[in-house]
């Protein structure tokens, strides 16, 4: 992955202060979130950095602290650890092994799943799609929610 340059630490520091500035004259209560991005970049320390950044961003003032794509357990533990208590956002983009419950036990506050709902519908759309090309096949379709289950979730109550 070719590294993206992101704003330096200070300036991206500061443009969190001033969206908190904005935030609290507003008096709208709207979350901050503040994110750093540097697993997503190909920076060459991404966990480093994005401790980095948060811990500034925490410091200028987010509410919420959020470093997508960190890659396991491990990593997702030191972050919250070192912005604490500030909550942490996860994004679970793919399955590592981790539940609902594990991301919680980590300290995760927030979890996000950002487009994997999505892909995951594209990959059953691309797996069928296969099968019918390639062997004539209809089995992707087999085990699709029908019609009527799938309205009610958008049913008025």
């Amino acid at each position: 992955m070719k590294e993206r340059s992101p704003a330096p630490v200070q300036q991206a520091a500061d443009r969190s202060l001033q969206r908190r500035e904005q935030r609290d004259a507003t008096g709208t209560g709207v979350l901050l979130t503040a994110r750093a991005e540097c697993h997503l970049v190909g920076h060459p320390d991404p966990l480093k950095e994005s401790i980095k950044r948060l811990t500034a961003y925490a410091e200028a003032g987010a509410d919420v602290l959020y470093a997508p794509g960190l890659p396991n357990r491990e990593a997702m533990a030191a972050v919250v650890k070192a912005v604490a208590p500030k909550p942490v956002n996860i994004l679970m983009s793919t399955d590592i092994g981790l539940t609902v419950a594990d991301v919680t036990a980590l300290g995760g506050r927030r979890i996000s799943v950002g487009s994997s709902l999505a892909r995951a519908a594209w990959n059953g759309v691309v797996n069928a799609a296969k099968l019918m090309a390639n062997e004539g096949k209809f089995t992707g379709l087999a085990g699709n929610v029908p019609f009527a289950e799938l309205n009610g979730y958008f049913a008025k109550k």
